[in-house]
């Protein structure tokens, strides 16, 4: 384990000395903390070297040179040194506390229900115990769990997990995964949907969503048979109902000691609440558009009953003209600055296709609060922040939130959860908009805007607001994006996250130097530390 630099001052500090601190870097190239060094009375002496150690000379009746490993000599010396002065900046000691979890690999319960590497799990949940990690996350996949009939479950191998990090006086936050996990960013294990649904979708393949060429998306159940019954006798939220009613009632007992914090529903693709609209598997590529997924027949049913209560019947299909998965918004005729995204047509389709999403997550989060009466329930959105710059917003629009530059999307889904008293996580926080622009110049991406955007959305109605990281992060410019997301500067209603979850556990972030710039991210989202070693220093 590294020893923090605020325990060396604390161990280190003589009662009588008087200390100067100063920088030195014991390798060729110029030194970046030289010209920031700094002084303050004493006899103490350190350095920060190029090898991630730090030094302690201490004057007095005697010297001595004392060396404290941080993240081990291997460091590159050029990024340790560089990374620090980004580090002097602003001091989250005394912020209010927001807990931390990490996100379980996906491969932890193979599709026999069975814990996989029981042991290195523990020794790995330790470690994060050893920094004071709140808790876990763990997806309790549909297709392992409900895997071969109606209504039977199989939940032993989560069973064991959950008694594994009650015994290491961790939380659990679980999430009811009705989807696919494989062929998405991240993925690294397959686990299909229940093998009695594939085969009603073998002969029913309107099971699922349809783009407009006909392909089929497997990732989950379209939204068209939430109140169809199809799935054996059952609409799907009846499903989802069941399944989430025999979690809880198999799980008392977690949920009656606390150690259950929160359950997060799954409501479409990766668990979030959208439409599939950029799947890998159709061809997709950062940062195409994507495409309106309503082909099935049950949703293009709905569409043509919209029409004709609105009295257009020749408005019930889909548009034309809004191209395919890797467009660019001027290259169609829908999304383009003054397209037909915003005619009388446009307006009111995208505002059925938006609604469907959101009476979505209004039905399951229903009888989702039937099932976890008392408990937190969350329910997750995706960060589609490519395309935010422009006027239709395309990408959010084919994802189902109708967010042009004219109109607040979020609002609505807000309001929503607040009727359910559901909070909201939110992914995306870690990155930053100079450097979306800086690799993918064309997207037009804003994450920072977005995230504010949502955020707002919100705390204006007064739910509680969680978030995660969109892609893996390890850099401490990457943590104090998330520290200042999460506790907002100078906020005069104090407002901040609820709770942050690290995606994900894995061996990357407990090496040594990534592993202490996470415990430092985790002491500054607890509020526990000056994060700045200069604001430590300067205190004396």
């Amino acid at each position: 384990m590294a020893v923090s630099s605020v325990r060396l001052f604390n161990s280190l500090y003589p009662p009588c000395a008087s200390l100067i601190a100063y920088s030195t870097l014991h390798s060729g190239f110029p030194n970046s903390l030289r010209y920031n060094s700094f002084r303050v009375k004493g006899g103490l002496v350190y350095s920060i070297s190029g090898s991630s150690r730090v030094r302690a000379l201490v004057k007095g009746k005697g010297e001595r040179t004392e060396d404290y490993p941080l993240a081990g000599d291997s460091t590159d010396d050029k990024k340790v040194a560089e990374s620090w002065p980004r580090s002097l900046q602003r001091d989250f000691a005394g912020t209010p506390y927001v807990p931390v979890y990490v996100m379980l690999p996906l491969g932890v319960i193979d599709r026999n229900c069975e814990l996989v590497d029981p042991e290195g799990l523990t020794n790995q949940l330790r470690i994060l115990k050893s920094v004071n990690v709140d808790g876990v996350m763990i997806d309790c996949w549909w297709g392992i769990v409900e895997a071969h009939a109606p209504q039977t479950y199989n939940w032993s191998g989560y069973r064991r997990l959950f008694q594994i990090v009650r015994d290491l006086g961790l939380k659990l936050q679980v999430v009811m995964s009705f989807h696919e996990c494989g062929g998405n960013v991240g993925d690294d294990v397959n686990i299909p949907l229940p093998q009695w649904v594939r085969e009603i979708g073998d002969s029913n393949p309107d099971i699922y969503f349809t783009d407009r060429e006909g392909r089929r998306n497997t990732e989950c159940l379209t939204w068209g048979i939430d109140k169809e019954r199809v799935l054996r006798g059952r609409t799907a939220v009846e499903v989802y109902f069941d399944y989430m009613r025999n979690f809880r009632v198999e799980f008392d007992d977690f949920f009656v000691s606390g150690v259950i914090a929160e359950i997060e529903v799954g409501m479409g693709p990766c668990g979030e609440l959208r439409y599939p609209s950029y799947p890998v598997k159709h061809g997709w590529k950062y940062p195409g558009i994507g495409e309106f997924q309503c082909y099935d027949k049950y949703l293009m049913k709905r569409l043509k009953k919209a029409a004709e209560i609105r009295g257009h019947t020749f408005w019930g299909r889909a548009p034309y003209n809004s191209g395919s998965y890797n467009s660019a918004p001027h290259e169609t005729g829908f999304f383009r600055d003054g397209g037909d995204y915003d005619s009388y047509y446009g307006r009111f389709f995208l505002n059925w296709y938006s609604q469907i999403l959101v009476d979505h997550g209004d039905r399951v989060l229903a009888l989702a609060n039937l099932a976890f009466e008392g408990t937190c329930i969350a329910a997750k959105l995706s960060g589609i922040h490519w395309w935010y710059k422009t006027a239709s917003h395309a990408a959010e629009l084919t994802s189902g939130f109708y967010n042009p530059a004219h109109r607040d999307g979020y609002a609505l889904i807000a309001a929503m959860l607040k009727k359910h008293g559901v909070a909201l996580n939110f992914t995306c926080v870690e990155l930053r908009t100079l450097n979306q622009h800086e690799g993918f110049p064309e997207a037009m991406a804003d994450p920072e805007g977005l995230v504010w955007q949502v955020l707002n959305a919100a705390w204006d109605v007064s739910i509680p607001v969680a978030s995660e990281n969109a892609l893996p992060c390890y850099d401490r410019e990457g943590y104090n994006k998330i520290l200042e997301n999460a506790k907002p500067r100078n906020d005069p209603d104090g407002r901040h996250l609820s709770a942050f979850t690290y995606l994900r556990l894995n061996p990357a972030l407990i090496e040594r130097r990534n592993f202490v710039e996470f415990e430092r991210f985790v002491k500054g989202m607890h509020g526990t530390i000056l994060v700045s070693l200069l604001s430590f220093i300067l205190s004396f």
